[in-house]
């Protein structure tokens, strides 16, 4: 079994190398960065906040995540969702997945 260190860099690693399509994913429906963290962590895909928020901006600006600032209660949150070109792009990616997931279960001998 690899040391701690090691199997937390490598697990950061794949993580990180999803993490876009699960916020594509989630954010059909609109959320905010500190939900969206809680909402991903209850659902097994922790995230760290020091990942996600600058990840949200990046998709914002290639256009993949549309936002909206609600200022209706005493705290103003930004808005993220899914545009039509994050949904392609999340389109594009879970077939991808599928194609993975279908290639490491071979990998592994399993059905």
């Amino acid at each position: 079994m690899p040391d701690d260190e090691l199997l937390s860099t490598h697990l950061q690693e794949l993580r990180r190398g999803t993490a876009v399509l699960a916020c594509l994913l989630v954010l059909r429906e609109p959320n905010y960065g500190y939900a969206l963290l809680d909402l991903l962590d209850r659902r097994g895909f922790a995230v760290d906040a020091n990942t996600l928020y600058p990840l949200l901006r990046r998709l914002e600006k290639q256009g993949l995540l549309t936002s909206d600032w609600n200022t209706d209660e005493s705290r103003p949150r930004k808005f993220y969702r899914t545009s039509p070109d994050g949904e392609r792009l999340a389109s594009a990616l879970n077939h991808d997945w599928d194609q993975l997931n279908t290639a490491f279960r071979a990998l592994r001998g399993t059905p």
